[in-house]
């Protein structure tokens, strides 16, 4: 184990701050590549994974809102805007995630109806499986 892999196991945040100052100082031999690589890949994971569970969110929220109309509140409709208002804001900051958004739609919103139906007692069944998206 080298020294960058034994700084990076051992304090991340000086790590992160090292590399940074050798990228600027244009110090590329010395940088700790395979751990930055693995970095910003788990960066934009991470940014996947952030959309999918607002888009969940979102979804439940909206079946939610749909199928109990005598339990909506302020509280779910706030939600649903924060969902919304904060997507757009992970699509404006990483438009690439917009093909992503198309084809996790369908997964999204089976998983869900899963939740809501956990959620509310609602049976699975009284779902369309499949998301017609109206504007």
């Amino acid at each position: 184990m080298n020294k960058l892999t034994t700084s990076y196991e051992q304090d991340f945040y000086a790590w992160t701050r090292h590399n940074a100052q050798l990228l600027r100082e244009g110090k590329l031999a010395e940088i700790d590549m395979e751990n930055i690589a693995e970095e910003l890949e788990s960066m934009g994971k991470s940014e996947q994974r952030e959309l999918i569970n607002r888009l969940i969110v979102l979804l439940a929220h909206l079946l939610k809102w749909e199928f109990q109309p005598d339990h909506r509140s302020s509280n779910w409709n706030g939600n649903i805007i924060e969902q919304r208002r904060q997507i757009k804001r992970l699509l404006q900051d990483s438009p690439s995630l917009k093909r992503l958004l198309n084809a996790e739609l369908n997964e999204s919103y089976l998983d869900a109806i899963l939740d809501v139906a956990n959620d509310t007692g609602i049976p699975q069944s009284q779902f369309s499986l499949s998301l017609s998206i109206h504007d």
